[in-house]
């Protein structure tokens, strides 16, 4: 069931109202754009705070961005690293683990971003939050862009013929 709740192509917003398969939990999704003052608070978005929890994980991943994981989706996280393999998870626990922290948004729904992590992608004070299905990410937003460019209808055409959808 898709429900457009609010659609700005190339504005602020951009979220659905997505019920996952299961129909159990709503699917994280949206570009929202808020910044971060100097003491590292960022105000998390309602929609996705709403997901995530009155408490959620952020930690580092891939390219460069942060993830914010519910602390349901953080324990199936944490229990796939600790079933796969010994080297890759060793890794994986190093890279991950001593960045992670729990957060708890303030009333104004501000979360504090550790200084270590800020600094781990080089954030100053734009930042983008996409959600990513089971997860919000992080991002500079110049990165993002960056990323963004990159990404052509033919490629999400090609992947989504692999899946054949």
């Amino acid at each position: 069931m898709v429900k457009i709740l609010l659609f700005m192509t190339g504005f602020t917003y951009i979220w659905f109202y997505i019920k996952n398969i299961k129909g159990t939990k709503e699917m994280l999704t949206g570009q929202y754009y808020p910044t971060i003052d100097a003491n590292g608070r960022l105000a998390f978005p309602a929609k996705l705070r709403e997901e995530l929890g009155e408490r959620f994980i952020i930690t580092r991943w891939t390219e460069d961005c942060l993830v914010a994981f519910s602390e349901e989706e953080w324990k199936i996280t944490c229990e796939k690293i600790r079933n796969s393999s010994y080297t890759n998870a060793i890794d994986m626990r190093r890279y991950l683990f001593p960045y992670a922290c729990t957060v708890e948004p303030d009333k104004q729904g501000r979360v504090i971003i550790p200084a270590t992590l800020r600094e781990h992608i080089g954030i100053t004070d734009e930042v983008v939050i996409v959600g990513n299905m089971d997860r919000a990410e992080i991002w500079v937003k110049e990165k993002w862009n960056e990323i963004q460019q990159e990404l052509t209808a033919d490629i999400f055409y090609e992947q989504l013929k692999e899946l054949g959808i």
